[in-house]
Protein backbone atom coordinates (compact mmCIF):
# COMPACT_ATOMS: atom_id res chain seq x y z
CA UNK A 1 0.00 0.00 0.00
CA UNK A 2 0.90 3.41 -0.72
CA UNK A 3 1.47 5.66 2.01
CA UNK A 4 -0.81 7.99 0.88
CA UNK A 5 -3.68 6.19 1.90
CA UNK A 6 -2.30 4.83 5.31
CA UNK A 7 -3.34 7.66 8.28
CA UNK A 8 0.37 8.41 9.91
CA UNK A 9 1.30 6.58 13.21
CA UNK A 10 0.13 9.34 15.81
CA UNK A 11 -3.72 9.35 14.25
CA UNK A 12 -4.03 5.95 14.26
CA UNK A 13 -2.85 5.58 18.02
CA UNK A 14 -5.40 8.25 18.69
CA UNK A 15 -7.93 6.20 17.15
CA UNK A 16 -7.08 3.18 19.08
CA UNK A 17 -6.44 5.41 22.87
CA UNK A 18 -9.74 7.34 22.10
CA UNK A 19 -12.23 4.84 23.26
CA UNK A 20 -10.01 3.83 25.91
CA UNK A 21 -9.54 7.10 27.37
CA UNK A 22 -13.39 7.86 27.13
CA UNK A 23 -13.72 4.82 29.21
CA UNK A 24 -11.83 5.63 31.64
CA UNK A 25 -12.78 9.56 32.02
CA UNK A 26 -16.33 8.01 32.65
CA UNK A 27 -15.33 5.20 34.59
CA UNK A 28 -13.85 7.43 37.38
CA UNK A 29 -16.57 10.14 37.21
CA UNK A 30 -18.69 6.92 38.16
CA UNK A 31 -16.63 5.94 40.71
CA UNK A 32 -16.26 9.29 42.08
CA UNK A 33 -19.65 9.98 42.53
CA UNK A 34 -20.35 6.00 44.07
CA UNK A 35 -17.58 7.22 46.87
CA UNK A 36 -18.64 10.78 47.45
CA UNK A 37 -21.18 9.18 49.82
CA UNK A 38 -24.03 11.70 48.40
CA UNK A 39 -27.47 10.01 48.17
CA UNK A 40 -28.39 9.15 44.38
CA UNK A 41 -32.17 9.34 45.09
CA UNK A 42 -31.90 13.08 46.58
CA UNK A 43 -32.63 14.86 43.33
CA UNK A 44 -33.39 18.36 44.08
CA UNK A 45 -35.84 20.61 42.87
CA UNK A 46 -36.00 24.38 41.47
CA UNK A 47 -39.34 24.57 43.47
CA UNK A 48 -37.74 24.55 47.00
CA UNK A 49 -38.82 27.52 48.74
CA UNK A 50 -41.56 28.86 46.06
CA UNK A 51 -45.04 28.06 46.54
CA UNK A 52 -46.92 25.15 45.44
CA UNK A 53 -48.05 25.26 42.23
CA UNK A 54 -51.60 26.30 41.45
CA UNK A 55 -53.94 23.37 41.44
CA UNK A 56 -57.35 22.78 41.51
CA UNK A 57 -57.85 19.13 40.61
CA UNK A 58 -61.19 17.47 40.82
CA UNK A 59 -61.72 14.86 43.79
CA UNK A 60 -61.42 11.05 42.91
CA UNK A 61 -65.11 9.77 41.92
CA UNK A 62 -66.52 7.89 45.00
CA UNK A 63 -64.12 8.33 47.64
CA UNK A 64 -66.31 11.25 49.40
CA UNK A 65 -62.97 13.68 49.78
CA UNK A 66 -62.77 17.23 48.40
CA UNK A 67 -60.25 17.26 45.26
CA UNK A 68 -56.98 18.77 45.40
CA UNK A 69 -56.62 22.49 45.51
CA UNK A 70 -53.54 24.68 46.58
CA UNK A 71 -55.58 27.20 48.11
CA UNK A 72 -55.88 25.14 50.83
CA UNK A 73 -52.08 25.10 51.95
CA UNK A 74 -52.02 28.27 52.80
CA UNK A 75 -52.29 28.57 56.86
CA UNK A 76 -51.29 24.82 57.72
CA UNK A 77 -48.29 22.27 57.23
CA UNK A 78 -49.88 19.90 54.39
CA UNK A 79 -47.89 16.97 53.04
CA UNK A 80 -48.72 15.99 48.89
CA UNK A 81 -48.32 12.62 48.33
CA UNK A 82 -47.69 11.78 44.26
CA UNK A 83 -49.38 8.14 43.97
CA UNK A 84 -51.13 5.59 41.51
CA UNK A 85 -52.77 1.89 42.22
CA UNK A 86 -50.56 0.74 39.38
CA UNK A 87 -47.03 1.89 41.05
CA UNK A 88 -45.54 -0.75 43.17
CA UNK A 89 -43.28 1.39 45.47
CA UNK A 90 -46.99 3.26 46.44
CA UNK A 91 -47.81 0.25 47.57
CA UNK A 92 -44.53 -0.62 49.75
CA UNK A 93 -44.74 3.21 51.75
CA UNK A 94 -49.07 2.93 51.73
CA UNK A 95 -48.20 1.53 55.87
CA UNK A 96 -45.56 4.72 56.40
CA UNK A 97 -48.20 7.18 55.13
CA UNK A 98 -50.97 5.72 57.18
CA UNK A 99 -48.79 5.97 59.90
CA UNK A 100 -48.32 9.77 59.46
CA UNK A 101 -52.08 10.32 58.87
CA UNK A 102 -52.52 9.72 62.71
CA UNK A 103 -50.39 12.88 63.33
CA UNK A 104 -53.52 15.72 63.15
CA UNK A 105 -50.78 18.45 62.75
CA UNK A 106 -50.10 18.70 59.13
CA UNK A 107 -52.91 17.52 56.26
CA UNK A 108 -52.03 14.99 54.39
CA UNK A 109 -53.88 14.79 50.56
CA UNK A 110 -52.75 13.30 47.75
CA UNK A 111 -52.32 13.96 43.32
CA UNK A 112 -53.17 10.65 41.51
CA UNK A 113 -51.43 10.13 38.95
CA UNK A 114 -52.58 8.77 35.57
CA UNK A 115 -54.27 6.52 37.44
CA UNK A 116 -58.35 4.93 35.95
CA UNK A 117 -60.60 6.14 38.98
CA UNK A 118 -61.74 2.27 39.49
CA UNK A 119 -58.08 1.23 40.40
CA UNK A 120 -57.24 4.40 42.69
CA UNK A 121 -60.65 3.49 44.52
CA UNK A 122 -60.25 -0.32 45.01
CA UNK A 123 -56.11 0.50 46.00
CA UNK A 124 -57.46 2.81 49.15
CA UNK A 125 -60.09 0.56 49.54
CA UNK A 126 -57.91 -2.41 50.32
CA UNK A 127 -54.87 -0.90 51.81
CA UNK A 128 -56.98 1.63 53.47
CA UNK A 129 -57.39 5.87 52.98
CA UNK A 130 -55.19 7.64 54.68
CA UNK A 131 -55.76 10.74 52.69
CA UNK A 132 -57.90 14.19 53.63
CA UNK A 133 -58.41 14.85 49.98
CA UNK A 134 -57.32 13.16 46.55
CA UNK A 135 -57.09 14.85 43.19
CA UNK A 136 -57.03 13.38 39.96
CA UNK A 137 -54.12 14.29 37.40
CA UNK A 138 -55.57 11.58 34.70
CA UNK A 139 -53.06 13.06 31.85
CA UNK A 140 -50.23 14.56 34.22
CA UNK A 141 -49.89 18.03 33.31
CA UNK A 142 -50.71 19.01 36.76
CA UNK A 143 -47.87 16.65 37.99
CA UNK A 144 -45.40 18.25 35.23
CA UNK A 145 -46.22 21.77 37.35
CA UNK A 146 -45.33 19.94 40.58
CA UNK A 147 -41.36 18.95 38.84
CA UNK A 148 -42.74 15.37 39.37
CA UNK A 149 -40.59 12.73 38.70
CA UNK A 150 -42.22 9.61 39.04
CA UNK A 151 -44.46 7.99 41.78
CA UNK A 152 -43.92 7.75 44.57
CA UNK A 153 -42.91 11.47 45.55
CA UNK A 154 -44.12 13.30 48.54
CA UNK A 155 -44.23 17.35 49.11
CA UNK A 156 -44.14 19.15 52.17
CA UNK A 157 -45.94 22.36 51.94
CA UNK A 158 -45.48 24.98 54.79
CA UNK A 159 -47.89 27.43 56.10
CA UNK A 160 -46.99 30.25 53.47
CA UNK A 161 -47.95 27.89 50.90
CA UNK A 162 -44.25 27.02 49.38
CA UNK A 163 -42.62 23.94 48.91
CA UNK A 164 -40.14 22.98 52.05
CA UNK A 165 -39.10 19.71 51.02
CA UNK A 166 -39.67 17.06 48.39
CA UNK A 167 -38.88 13.49 48.29
CA UNK A 168 -38.24 11.38 45.74
CA UNK A 169 -39.12 7.63 46.10
CA UNK A 170 -41.26 5.52 48.37
CA UNK A 171 -41.03 6.90 52.11
CA UNK A 172 -40.10 3.80 54.62
CA UNK A 173 -40.23 3.82 58.04
CA UNK A 174 -36.36 4.89 58.19
CA UNK A 175 -36.73 8.26 55.64
CA UNK A 176 -39.87 9.14 57.70
CA UNK A 177 -38.20 9.68 60.42
CA UNK A 178 -35.07 10.47 59.57
CA UNK A 179 -35.83 12.66 56.43
CA UNK A 180 -39.71 13.90 56.45
CA UNK A 181 -40.26 14.24 60.08
CA UNK A 182 -37.51 16.88 60.36
CA UNK A 183 -38.76 18.70 57.92
CA UNK A 184 -42.22 18.40 59.16
CA UNK A 185 -41.01 19.74 62.33
CA UNK A 186 -39.24 22.84 60.60
CA UNK A 187 -42.40 23.49 58.89
CA UNK A 188 -44.81 23.18 62.11
CA UNK A 189 -42.19 26.16 63.83
CA UNK A 190 -42.11 28.48 61.09
CA UNK A 191 -44.18 31.51 60.79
Amino acid sequence: MSSETEAPAPRRRLFVLLPLLVFLGLAGLFLSQLLSGHDASEIPSALIGLPAPQTNLPPLEGANLPGLDSKNFIGKVTLVNVFASWCAPCREEHPVLLGLSQDKRFALVALNYKDQPENARRFLGDLGNPFQAIGVDPAGRTAIDWGVYGVPETFVIGKDGKIAYKHVGPLTPDSARELLLPQIEKALAAR
